[in-house]
């Protein structure tokens, strides 16, 4: 079609042009953001004010009650067991029997030692005999030099023999007895292994005997009560089923690394006369008092991170702002923590809202918590 036609002008109508361009400032009207002149509002928060207290709280961890000395007692032969019927709970005393090997080899082997002992001890009884001889002979000059060392050099060989077959002899000995498993000292069997008729190892556990020499409370402690633990604390443990029966004791061995599971470390507390009712196994309870030294305790949801350490929010209230500041923190409990430093007594912070927070942001308070 003609672009004349577009460009004619009728008298008194606009022509398309011009209505185009009506139109295309209408739509960019209309989309224009309206500018919003208002003043952002204090965003709503919840505070808490500063307050120093005593960080005499104590620990309370549950535990249970092991042995202070344990031994796994076995062989150091193999063999197969010939007779083993202790149980749980067996008390033993030093010298009783727990188990026993089949010992015919061992007491072959002690019969052919002892014959060979005997063997050797009449052939040095034949060569002293001889040298005995030969020495008068040399004296008497009825024998030569020579005649008179090889008879010595054939002593000398029979000592030596006799010596060796001693030393066979008690080895021999020894093995025959080590058929018999013996108690060394008095205790109670707290875990039984092979049975009769079984084959063991030289080494392979027996039976597993607590002795008398003493009781532990054991806990599973986490790496921050020990950080934070007195040097020497003193504990009171009690029946976790029957708290009256109480008895002290102190930290007697921490283990150097952490179950690989848990993360926790075995804390072994020496107990002072515990009472007959704290019997192996029993679960209890240790009660541990921390140091009472003043720090300043907030609500564990004031706190967040800034410079990857921890701090808190602190609101200035001269103008309602807030801004950003590290702490050191003492301790963490699930509702509250002890900061030890980076606060003073008398400073307000934010316990909630603390995520959504922007250095030198308004806010407005809606309480505070205790």
């Amino acid at each position: 079609m003609p672009s004349s036609i577009y460009k004619t002008t009728l008298k008194g109508h606009a022509t398309p042009t011009t209505m185009a361009a009506l139109v295309l400032a209408a739509v960019i009207s209309g989309c224009s953001p309206q500018t919003d002149t208002t003043a952002p509002q204090p965003r709503p928060v919840r505070t808490a004010t500063v307050e120093q207290r005593e960080a005499g709280a104590p620990i309370t961890l549950t535990g249970r009650i092991e042995a202070e000395d344990e031994v796994a007692l076995a062989f150091r032969i193999s063999g197969r067991v010939l007779e083993s019927d202790r149980k749980l709970g067996d008390r033993l005393e030093p010298g009783q029997v727990v188990a026993r090997l089949e010992s015919q080899n061992e007491r072959n082997t002690l019969r052919a030692a002892q014959a060979n002992l005997v063997a050797s001890e009449g052939q040095l009884t034949q060569a002293r005999n001889h040298f005995e001889r030969q020495d008068t002979l040399l004296k008497q000059g009825w024998t030569t030099r020579a005649n008179h060392d090889q008879a010595k050099q054939a002593l000398q060989t029979a000592l030596s023999q006799v010596d060796a077959a001693e030393a066979q002899m008690k080895t021999a000995y020894d093995l025959v007895s080590f058929t018999e498993l013996k108690a060394d000292a008095p205790g109670v069997v707290t875990t039984v292994g092979p049975g009769a008729g079984e084959v063991v190892q030289t080494g392979q556990m027996i039976v597993r005997v607590a002795r008398r020499d003493g009781r532990d409370a054991v806990f599973d402690v986490s790496a921050q009560v020990i950080r934070t633990a007195p040097s020497d604390p003193q504990i009171t443990v009690s029946l976790t089923d029957d708290p009256k029966v109480t008895t002290m004791g102190r930290v007697r061995e921490v283990a150097q690394q952490a179950d690989p599971v848990t993360r926790t470390f075995a804390v072994k507390i020496g107990l002072n006369d515990p009472p007959p009712a704290m019997r192996l196994g029993a679960t209890v309870t240790g009660r541990m008092e921390v140091d009472s030294v003043p720090v300043i305790d907030i609500p564990a949801t004031a706190l967040t991170k800034f410079n990857s350490q921890p701090a808190v929010w602190i609101v200035d209230p001269a103008n309602g702002t807030v801004s950003i500041r590290n702490v050191d923190v003492l301790r963490y409990d699930p509702s509250r923590i002890a900061v030890s430093g980076g606060l003073t007594t008398g400073e307000v912070v934010v316990t909630a809202g603390v995520q959504a927070l922007h250095p030198g942001q308004k806010v407005r308070l809606l309480g505070s918590e205790p």
